[in-house]
């Protein structure tokens, strides 16, 4: 029997066959493309359960490396580092913690994952937010609003203190204004811009989707919100300008944050930049799946993979994901 319409309405012929269907859009996701996040406290001997974030540790640095061994055997290729100080008497205005090599988490586990893993791709998160006594991304003024200036110049301390270390990747989140030309000014002033990249938080929204990482973090902000310095939900206009900006000062890579919400983000931004973009399936995306899937509405397996796969056709280039232990065991390659 005949087509009552034209030949050009039928689809399913193009990808009736397992084969052609691969050929519908590019799916392949490399391990080499997943960023794992691993918080790392300022404790001793401590491994603990994030209960926002099942699966998911607070590591002290003595541990790190025996936490890594199994990802690494499994293909591992890239981290970022947040710092965790559980001691809140070494936090400060000027988060000085962030920087002292005898206090910061980051600075002990970069040198240690630097000598057992050479080849292992260094990422660390720059902010202010985890070292300070108010929980802020920035330095403060008087009546406790944003001192941009100070605060970028605190980015770049902590920034240098990190690429010293071995650090391969500086992520600065914070959001201040510029703060990728001062980063990008200290490290080449210290003769290592050329080998140390800087990735972006560019186009960082302030989410309700955040609520388990600052759990994770220990960064609530004390008092008001962020939303003077993470950009409002409807803006697209930000996005993008944020985003060419940060190019234009020097990033190497840019970021949409959260990912899953802000597909279309994603796409405006991989459309306006020439740099590969990134996108952080934030906290409380990794918590829905997680949660969907011990309530039997989803399969794990299946879920994680598409919500990837989405990521990656709206412009996505490398993840941000905590689901890279599960992707390590999923993917091919």
């Amino acid at each position: 029997m005949y087509p009552s319409q034209p030949y050009n309405h039928y689809l399913h012929s193009g990808y009736a066959n397992p084969v052609t269907k691969s050929w519908q859009g590019d799916s392949t996701i490399l391990k080499s493309q997943l960023i794992y996040p691993i918080f790392v406290t300022d404790a001793v001997n401590t491994k603990t359960e994030i209960k926002s974030l099942p699966g998911q540790y607070q590591i002290s640095t003595d541990l790190v490396i025996e936490f890594m061994k199994p990802l690494v055997e499994k293909g591992l290729k890239s981290i970022i580092l947040f710092g965790v100080i559980t001691n809140t008497e070494s936090k400060n205005p000027q988060a000085t913690s962030a920087t002292d090599k005898n206090i910061s988490p980051v600075i002990k586990s970069i040198e240690l994952i630097k000598k057992e893993y050479p080849d292992i791709c260094i990422c660390t998160d720059v902010c202010l937010c985890a070292y300070t006594n108010h929980g802020h991304c920035g330095i403060l003024t008087s009546d406790n609003l944003i001192d941009n200036e100070k605060s970028i110049k605190r980015l770049g301390e902590l920034s240098l203190s990190f690429a010293l270390a071995g650090a391969h990747v500086i992520a600065p989140s914070d959001m201040m204004d510029c703060r990728i030309a001062e980063i990008k000014r200290v490290l080449f002033e210290a003769g290592i811009g050329s080998r140390v990249a800087v990735m972006s938080y560019s186009s960082k929204f302030a989410s309700c989707f955040y609520g388990p990482f600052r759990d994770a973090a220990g960064s609530g902000a004390k008092f008001g919100d962020r939303s003077a310095y993470q950009l409002p939900a409807p803006s697209r206009q930000l996005a993008v300008r944020a985003a060419l900006r940060d190019q234009e000062e020097g990033a190497d890579f840019v970021m949409v944050k959260p990912a899953g919400p802000y597909l279309d983000i994603i796409r405006e931004v991989k459309d306006a930049v020439r740099v590969p973009v990134c996108c952080y399936q934030v906290s409380g995306e990794y918590a829905m799946l997680w949660h969907a899937a011990v309530a039997g509405g989803i399969d794990l397996k299946s879920g994680v993979i598409e919500s990837l796969i989405s990521l990656k056709r709206a412009g996505c280039d490398i993840f941000i994901t905590y689901y890279t232990p599960q992707l390590l065991e999923w993917l091919l390659q």
